[in-house]
């Protein structure tokens, strides 16, 4: 069966082109691609109106002077449409990925994960070892559920609401601007996400209690890992960062100071150098 590619064209705020690959019968991936050379898989986070353009459209111009970037839409988030029989949940977050690099032919990637992005990351390590290269996770998530968290439990679906959860994630308040609550507002309204973003949700909470990053396994990665982190990040504290990295033998760490849940868009100049660097000394 060949899924209809929808009528959709990104906003040109995030600069980025559209472009579509099935990846499933029944699934249709949408995603964002720049560069070329070595994979370099995009997963954003969770929040309400998320897609791979509002997470990346400051990093993936530069970054992709380093790899081939692919930042897609998870299955459940923005344009991408997933079979009628899908179960949502960590471990099918993660083996979408996974369908996404057969689909492109890739055998292994480094994947660049932000909050739920993070998460995912950590379980693709976990759960297909063989085909990641290295993990650079901001603010991972799947962590204990914090009042913030709570919020994302029951978004507010109005642009009110829209700015309200933008403005968890920074320091800088300026950065949420009514062009980008409008259009993160517009995302979470589209025909292929409202009806859905009660079950992600739920999915994800879910799993954050019945599937937990086993840190016993962790203890045993044998891959570059780059943990970012803002100080006063109030949807997944800092201490994350710090419970990973006493545990993943070949981790770093960079904490920005003056710093949300958002690094790669209110330090988005800092970031793309540290996470540059880093992906560069590693190749």
């Amino acid at each position: 069966m060949t899924v209809e590619i929808p009528n959709y064209t990104t906003d040109e705020f995030f600069g980025l082109e559209d472009k579509w690959i099935e990846t499933a019968e029944g699934e249709l991936t949408h995603y964002h691609e720049l560069g070329e050379g070595t994979p370099i898989l995009f997963l954003h986070g969770s929040g309400t109106g998320v897609t791979a353009a509002a997470n990346w459209w400051l990093n993936l111009p530069q970054l992709s002077e380093h790899g081939r970037c692919i930042a897609i839409d998870s299955i459940g988030y923005g344009q991408s449409i997933a079979a009628d029989d899908v179960q949502y949940g960590i471990k099918e977050w993660v083996r979408h990925a996974v369908r996404v690099l057969d689909a492109l032919g890739f055998e292994k990637t480094w994947i660049v994960g932000n909050s739920l992005g993070g998460w995912l990351a950590f379980q693709f390590a976990l759960d297909y070892p063989e085909r990641l290269l290295g993990i650079v996770s901001m603010g991972t998530g799947g962590a204990k559920l914090t009042q913030a968290l709570k919020g994302h439990s029951n978004p507010n679906l109005s642009e009110e609401g829209i700015r309200d959860t933008l403005e968890l994630f920074v320091v800088n308040k300026e950065l949420v601007t009514d062009e980008l609550v409008k259009l993160r507002y517009q995302s979470a309204l589209n025909d292929t996400a409202s009806d859905r973003l009660k079950e992600v949700v739920a999915a994800r909470d879910r799993d954050r209690n019945e599937l937990p990053l086993d840190f016993e396994r962790l203890a045993e990665l044998d891959i570059p890992v780059l943990l970012i982190h803002g100080v006063q990040d109030h949807v997944i504290p800092v201490s994350r960062t710090w419970e990973i990295l006493n545990t993943v033998p070949h981790a770093d760490a960079h904490i920005f100071s003056q710093c949300g849940h958002w690094s790669q868009v209110e330090r988005a100049n800092e970031f793309n150098e540290v996470v540059s660097s880093y992906i560069k000394r590693h190749i």
